[in-house]
């Protein structure tokens, strides 16, 4: 219980710091680009997307803590479910569409 008390901790300022549009370092796949693609991208809006998917894993692991606490079972399932769920989103919203490109104002 503790490990996952100190994981929801590191995601919750994780959270925090995404969320003020910083921190984009923190992201796996935006750090490796390269440093023109970097240009192409909204951050902003990046981190910020990035910084409340952290504070819904926070929320699954919220789960995952109450869950033995008080030896609920099923809770501890909708917790992982949750975070199966969460992982397939953020993969999928992510990377289809061009969400997180940078618009061009020329027209």
């Amino acid at each position: 219980m503790i490990v996952t008390i100190i994981i929801m901790s590191i995601f919750l300022v994780l959270g925090v710091i995404l969320s003020t549009g910083r921190g984009g370092f923190l992201i796996a796949g935006y750090n490796t680009m390269p440093k023109e693609e970097k240009e192409n991208i909204d951050t902003v809006a990046l981190c910020k997307f990035m910084g409340k998917m952290m504070f819904a894993f926070s929320f699954s692991l919220v789960l995952w803590i109450i869950s033995e606490v008080y030896e609920i079972k099923w809770l501890f399932t909708l917790g992982l479910l949750t975070v199966f769920v969460l992982v397939i989103f953020t993969v999928v919203y992510v990377n289809t569409s061009q969400r997180f490109r940078k618009q061009n104002e020329e027209k």
